[in-house]
C-alpha cells in the first residue's frame, strides 16, 4: 500500500492544460462583470460630489439672501465662494465645481449649477422660484447616468 501512494505522489507534477484553461476562463469572467459595475460607481461618486456641491451652492445663496434682505440679487459663483470657501468655481483637481450662480425672477429666486468632475460633463441645478419652491433638475453628458437616471435629483 505504501509504495503505491508513493508513486502515486511522483505521478502529480501539475495542472493540466484543461484545467489552467478552465480557471483562465472563470477569472475573465469574473473581471468582465466586476470591471463595468466599478466603473458605474465611479460615476456615481463624481456625480454625488457635483450634488454636494450644488448644494453647498444653494445653502451659500440662503446666507447670502439672508444679508440682502431675502433677495438674490447679484449672486455669481465668486460671490457664493466668499460665503463658502469650500465652494469651487473652476475646474481642476478632479473636483466638482459650480458653473453657473445666478438670480432669476428679479432677485426673488436663483439658478445654481454644479459640473460632475471626471470628464462626464453632468450637471446637478438647483431653482428656487420667488415662492421658495425649490427644484432640483440633472443632466447626464455621458452615457454613464451616474446619479442622473431620471432627470432629477
Amino acid at each position: 500500500m505504501i509504495p503505491r501512494l508513493q508513486q502515486s505522489a511522483r505521478d502529480d507534477q501539475g495542472f493540466t492544460l484543461v484545467e489552467l484553461l478552465v480557471v483562465i476562463l472563470i477569472i475573465g469572467i469574473l473581471a468582465a462583470i466586476a470591471i463595468p459595475v466599478f466603473l458605474n460607481q465611479k460615476g456615481k461618486a463624481y456625480d454625488s460630489s457635483a450634488k454636494e456641491m450644488a448644494r453647498t451652492g444653494s445653502l451659500a445663496a440662503e446666507t447670502f439672501s439672508t444679508d440682502h434682505n431675502g433677495l438674490y440679487t447679484g449672486i455669481e459663483p465668486k460671490i457664493l465662494r466668499e460665503y463658502e470657501s469650500a465652494i469651487q468655481i473652476a475646474a481642476g483637481g478632479n473636483n466638482a465645481y459650480l458653473s453657473v450662480a445666478k438670480e432669476q425672477e428679479s432677485g426673488k429666486g436663483y439658478v445654481i449649477t454644479a459640473v460632475a468632475p471626471g470628464g462626464s460633463g453632468d450637471t446637478f441645478t438647483v431653482t428656487r422660484n420667488e415662492k421658495g419652491e425649490v427644484s432640483r433638475t440633472c443632466k447626464a453628458e455621458s452615457s454613464n447616468k451616474g446619479g442622473c437616471a431620471t432627470g432629477s435629483w
